[in-house]
């Protein structure tokens, strides 16, 4: 994560211009939660391993925040392989759209177009699993595909050795019950069908992508599809954990230990959302920016650091009634 520096003096609120200031509108350098700085406990490790092993989908649970998604990207950047390829469930998903989607009325329009010569294959855009499949399938099986089917695919795709890839299905609880059976049964076999081309692309099991796929446990998820999943529940991390994750995209901060204290004091309180490791770490970032000295007691806090911390806030809860309980601790705290 770089390290940005936040400037409270850009907007006025009054009418003023950047340049009647002589400031001019900065760059944003701030790219959250790099795939190189993920830190991944032993046990999350383990599950990783074992899934690419034995070539079994990974579903990994735990509370919005602690790096389910970001694990896909990691494993990708680790292991040097394409990837990851996300799909987002959605309530009206099914198993034909994490392959494919046909663009029915882009095929209509064009159908009604003099001189537009059609190709079926041209509507076909491929999604995460047959990207990866794509990708698993040797050159010389896509050339022996229609021309106009091989024409289409987009070269990224096309490789001259197949390799194996990450997918990440995002949130899969959001899907229908139906649909994660669905694409287990497309992947053991790995292979597809493309309905409206009638053309099917099939890969060896070898390269069987790594499918990382998450939930945040909205509702049971059908036992069959559990049975062939391996599973990890992400714990939200303690102090020590808490420690390491920031080590790697800050280095060492010498309030750390303090901000992890209040930090875990206010996941304690009565909240109507608990701040995750992904808004913690964007609350380091802030006070790393904006507390330019180097002491900080949350108990005894000066005038300016109070004004600070309270501003810091809005970065760690996302209703009024959370901010004016943390604010009006921070007061009874410090008074």
């Amino acid at each position: 994560m770089n390290q940005s520096t936040i400037q409270l003096n850009l907007y006025t609120g009054k009418g003023q211009r950047l340049s009647d200031r002589n400031m001019s509108m900065p760059l944003c350098d701030w790219q959250p939660d790099e795939a190189s700085a993920y830190d991944a406990d032993k046990g999350l490790r383990d599950a990783v391993n074992v899934a690419i092993s034995l070539g079994q989908p990974l579903l990994i649970t735990g509370e919005p925040g602690t790096g389910k998604t970001q694990l896909a990207y990691s494993i990708a950047h680790e292991l040097e392989i394409p990837g990851p390829f996300v799909f987002n469930a959605k309530t009206t998903s099914i198993a034909k759209d994490l392959f494919y989607q046909y663009d029915t009325l882009r095929h209509f329009q064009d159908a009604h177009t003099p001189g537009h010569q059609l190709e079926k294959q041209e509507y076909v855009q491929y999604n995460a699993l047959g990207k990866a499949i794509l990708l698993a399938t040797p050159k010389q099986d896509l050339l022996n595909l229609q021309p106009d089917i091989y024409k289409h695919i987009p070269e990224a795709f096309i490789s001259e050795k197949p390799t194996r890839s990450v997918v990440l299905i995002d949130e899969i609880d959001k899907a229908p019950r139906d649909l994660p059976n669905d694409i287990l049964n497309e992947v053991l076999e790995m292979s597809f069908l493309i309905h409206e081309t009638e053309t099917w692309h099939k890969a060896s099991h070898q390269f069987r992508p790594i499918m990382i796929i998450t939930s945040n446990s909205e509702k049971n998820l059908p036992e069959p599809f559990l049975r062939r999943c391996v599973f990890y529940h992400i714990d939200f991390p303690n102090d020590e954990r808490l420690e390491a994750i920031v080590s790697n995209h800050f280095g060492d901060l010498r309030f750390l230990k303090l901000a992890i204290a209040h930090f875990q004091s206010i996941r304690k309180m009565k909240l109507a959302k608990k701040p995750a490791t992904a808004e913690f770490l964007t609350w380091i970032m802030a006070l790393q920016s904006l507390i330019r000295d180097t002491e900080l007691d949350f108990n005894h806090l000066t005038p300016e650091q109070k004004d600070i911390i309270q501003l810091s806030y809005s970065i760690l809860v996302k209703s009024k009634e959370d901010l004016d309980f943390l604010e009006q601790q921070l007061t009874e705290t410090n008074s």
